[in-house]
């Protein structure tokens, strides 16, 4: 049997992750309700997607979903847990995604310097230019304009010199 997963969403009463996929063998669009148990407002979410996606009831029919979008449902839940609006939930979950760069990494615990490096390696790869791709240019020259005040920063300076 063959799945090909349309819709993944999620149902806050009762929890549960609604799935709407393609039964590619009959040629019928189907709804698969999968519950969220052992869920609580303290759960990590990462887990739980991972649980979910290598349960073996559900793998077949999960096989086309990501594993970020399910732990987006599953933070999305963990809000509606804590009592927090859909809007609000949505928010924390952009703000855990992205990158501050004014952020001192060398202040964060080793899973969230991990974390922190995992969306930075995604970013990266959703940035750049592959061979196959029609704009890829192979040797780039810019010239940078040396008409402006240059900026100078504390860490390229000598101890004895000044600007």
């Amino acid at each position: 049997m063959t799945f090909s997963a349309q819709k993944c969403g999620i149902c806050f009463q009762p929890p549960s992750i609604i799935l709407i996929y393609r039964d590619n063998s009959q040629d019928k669009t189907r709804q698969r309700i999968m519950p969220v148990r052992n869920f609580s407002r303290f759960s990590d979410c990462s887990r739980a997607a991972e649980q979910l996606k290598n349960n073996p009831r559900h793998k077949a029919y999960l096989e086309g979903v990501s594993l970020r979008q399910l732990q987006k449902l599953y933070s999305l839940l963990r809000g509606h847990l804590e009592g927090q609006s859909l809007s609000e939930s949505l928010e924390r979950f952009h703000q855990e995604e992205t990158i501050d760069p004014e952020e001192d990494m060398n202040k964060l615990d080793d899973k969230e310097l991990a974390k922190r490096k995992s969306i930075m390696d995604k970013l990266f790869e959703k940035n750049r230019k592959k061979k196959d791709d029609p704009d890829f240019v192979y040797n780039v020259e810019v010239d940078f304009p040396q008409d402006e005040q240059l900026e100078s920063c504390a860490w390229d300076m000598e101890s004895d010199e000044e600007i």
